[in-house]
């Protein structure tokens, strides 16, 4: 998930030291599945990932936001299920259960996400990006295109040149990864810290608006705790590298993307302005933009996702 232009709940480094609490993680618990799979590709790491929904289902890679991991699409194993969709999920290299890769590009990511396919023995597949994972999906679609059948990216985050209106937070850890990493690896171990022991509303107001039009149920509340706290289970080297690859140009070709995209955006997204989103659709050939009319950043997940699926099922 990108995160909110408010003030995150950022603690000191001494209280990210402090002993494991003994508490029951109840986010955890909600997501409870089977342990994941895992992937290798051509350098040697582990790409760990898991499936929902109808496992003879048509295929559909989501990907995780800018921090996330595999568990967000947990939210969305009964919508894939009645659709007809087999729905992998994967942790990008750093995140959740995958290996790091700290020198890896926004142009890496085909590599990671055709090792998935290939451990999957899938040819194609469409790929659903939330957030943060729409730099890896259009470099996928630019870079291994006979893989890809089309994007859906939902609240997704905009490259530098097309972002004039990117929130002072987003604007700031992008530079603290570029100058200051170990910084922003110990400030994301702080909230890991923290949103582990803390009710879900902690992590879920990062990625909402002020007064959301539409509350957020307790299942899907959970969800979102977990998906932040597993996405800092053993590293914090994903996040610090996909803020350091956003905050520079992306350098991807978008005149080689030839599958459809749809953008799924929020009028109310603070975390990503529609804005940005406009003007990254007009340097998108393929591209088209749905509005969510009074729907935030997260508001735009939970509604957008079940409709994405049902579309490609049919």
């Amino acid at each position: 998930m990108g995160v909110d232009s408010r003030a995150p709940f950022i603690i000191s480094d001494s209280t990210a030291d402090s002993p494991t609490d003994s508490t029951p993680d109840s986010a955890a618990d909600a997501t409870a599945t089977s342990d994941p799979t895992f992937a290798t590709f051509d350098t040697g790491r582990r790409i760990a990932y898991t499936e929902y929904g109808d496992p003879a289902g048509d295929p559909v890679v989501f990907l995780h936001g800018t921090p996330g991991s595999r568990l967000l699409a947990s939210a969305f194993d009964s919508a894939a299920a009645t659709a007809g969709v087999r729905l992998l999920a994967f942790d990008r290299p750093g995140f959740g259960g995958s290996d790091p890769w700290p020198a890896r590009s926004i142009s890496d990511a085909g590599r990671v996400v055709t090792a998935v396919l290939d451990d999957a023995a899938l040819d194609t597949a469409a790929l659903v990006a939330f957030s943060g994972g729409s730099q890896p999906a259009v470099a996928t679609a630019a870079t291994h295109g006979d893989r890809v059948s089309a994007v859906d990216i939902v609240s997704g985050a905009t490259p530098p040149s097309v972002s004039e209106a990117t929130p002072t937070l987003q604007r700031v850890l992008g530079t603290l990864a570029t100058r200051a990493a170990p910084l922003l690896r110990g400030l994301f171990r702080g909230q890991a810290w923290l949103a582990a022991r803390r009710d879900p509303s902690l992590v879920v107001s990062q990625y909402r608006a002020d007064d959301p039009d539409t509350p957020l149920d307790d299942e899907m509340a959970a969800v979102v705790k977990a998906d932040f706290v597993e996405a800092f289970a053993n590293s914090r080297l994903g996040v610090v590298t996909e803020f350091r690859n956003g905050a520079t140009d992306w350098n991807i070709d978008f005149s080689t993307v030839e599958e459809p995209i749809t953008l799924w955006h929020g009028d109310r997204d603070t975390n990503v302005p529609l804005p940005d989103a406009r003007r990254f659709v007009s340097v998108l050939p393929t591209a088209t933009l749905t509005v969510n009319t009074d729907a935030d950043h997260l508001g735009t997940l939970v509604e957008s996702v079940p409709n994405i699926l049902e579309r490609v099922g049919e």
